[in-house]
């Protein structure tokens, strides 16, 4: 049964069943979770509900907000062991539902006759808390920006960066990084950056004793673990196209030779939205290379405050590593074998044919706004982001929630809007928001 028990605050040490129904935690002395009527907390403050085999927290639209170990969270599903903050009070989520009694309608249950990678999986959430809190030391906010480059990166994929100058890309990866045990490397892409600048050079070398002479390989920064593409967007295509075989075939050919990168490899890419003069916009065989395309937003006036305090005194706390490369190569292993359901499948599938104007399935705003819909590589990435995203959350459970909580990074830079929805003012985010509200789930008739 699940349960909801105060571990600090009004009520503390009480357990709270948790019944079929959304069940209200604030002020009010008539909601079924109460708060001491002083807390900072709103009358009304959140709710948690069932959703099918899980439970959901949404908070209400509350002043002082929910938190979720440690992140701020408006809507999102609980996991046994979970800690949450409202107001003065801090609860614990259990539910001892054992693994093996969920039900696999709508997901993918990987079966218990392979206890490592059950143990594997259940230990990813208590060590993605522990990965966003060590980076939450150098990093203010930017929560769903990290969870979004941990799944990149647990998938195997690669993620272009979108955002204006000065909000922490360069920091982020960097700490990333470090949390996580890889070789960092950082380029910064600009027009007279030459294709060895990035893979590497032929030196010639000459043996004094014997005059011998030989040319030897000399590796460039991308051998490298994470490697930081800066402002992409600035380089000649010749020179982006230097990454397109080790993004793709994780090795780098130079002289007639192939040399393997190390793994885990990952690109992150960043691009200013601004000053578009005098680049070179990545075309669409490479953006598709990419697994996501991620807008970095300004942060709020109170993480703004908390950057400007504290980045402005004292020194910076140590980071402690919490994977590994091997543990992350392993992690990417279990991700593919990750099994899915049908009907996750089907789903994926329907969401990247609706992209298409020319599709039966095709809403009709997609025929009106978009001239350029996205290919099977959506589905690949819908698919392995969903799995990766129950992953990290501990889950052996994927479901059509994964999916649409990866759909905009996926899918935002491989649709192509048309001087109609230019002109009507809308991007492809709001496409992709419109796409999920039409798009259906698969049905008794689908099968």
């Amino acid at each position: 049964m699940a349960q909801i028990r105060v571990k600090l605050g009004f009520n503390e040490g009480s357990v709270f069943p948790l019944e079929r129904r959304a069940m209200i935690i604030g002020r009010d002395p008539a909601s079924d979770i109460p708060l001491n009527i002083e807390s900072p907390a709103s009358r009304r403050h959140a709710s948690i509900k069932p959703l099918g085999n899980f439970w959901q927290i949404e908070d209400l639209g509350s002043v002082n907000g929910t938190e979720l170990n440690g992140a701020r969270v408006s809507d999102t599903r609980l996991g046994h062991g979970d800690e949450i903050v409202i107001g003065d009070s801090v609860f614990i989520f259990e539910d001892d539902m054992p693994i093996a009694s969920v039900e696999t309608g709508k997901g993918a249950f990987v079966p218990p006759s392979s206890p490592e990678v059950v143990a594997l999986i259940q230990q990813m959430s208590q060590r993605t808390r522990l990965i966003e809190k060590e980076i939450g030391k150098v990093i203010v906010g930017q929560h769903e920006i990290i969870r979004e480059v941990l799944t990149a990166i647990i998938s195997r994929g690669h993620v272009l960066l979108i955002g204006m100058p000065g909000l922490a890309k360069t920091a982020l990866v960097s700490t990333i990084s470090k949390v996580l045990d890889l070789k960092f490397r950082r380029i910064q892409f600009t027009p007279d950056l030459m294709p060895s600048d990035i893979t590497g050079t032929d030196i010639l070398e000459v043996d004094e004793q014997t005059g011998k002479k030989e040319y030897r390989f000399i590796k460039g920064p991308i051998f490298s673990q994470i490697l930081l593409a800066d402002e992409i967007n600035r380089t000649p295509p010749k020179t982006q196209a230097a990454l397109l075989e080790a993004m793709q075939e994780y090795r780098v050919t130079a002289s007639g030779q192939s040399f393997d990168l190390e793994p885990p490899f990952f690109v992150l890419a960043t691009q200013n939205p601004l000053e578009q003069e005098g680049t070179y916009p990545l075309p669409e065989a490479q953006l598709d290379r990419f697994m996501f395309s991620v807008y970095i937003d300004y942060p709020t006036e109170e993480e703004e405050e908390v950057i400007a305090r504290v980045t402005t005194s004292g020194q910076p706390k140590p980071l402690n590593k919490v994977l590994n490369a091997a543990q992350i190569i392993e992690l990417q292993e279990v991700v593919r074998e990750l099994p899915v359901s049908d009907h996750i499948i089907k789903y994926a599938v329907r969401l990247v044919r609706a992209t298409r104007p020319g599709d039966a399935r095709a809403p009709e705003f997609i025929k009106k706004w978009i001239h350029c819909g996205a290919g099977p590589r959506a589905c690949q990435n819908l698919l392995l982001a969903a799995k990766a995203r129950a992953v990290i959350d501990g889950r052996l459970l994927v479901t059509t929630d994964d999916v649409r909580a990866i759909a905009r990074p996926v899918l935002r830079h491989r649709m192509f809007t048309n001087f109609t929805a230019d002109s009507e003012g809308m991007d492809t985010d709001k496409i992709v928001k419109k796409l999920l509200e039409a798009v259906e789930e698969p049905g008794e008739k689908d099968y």
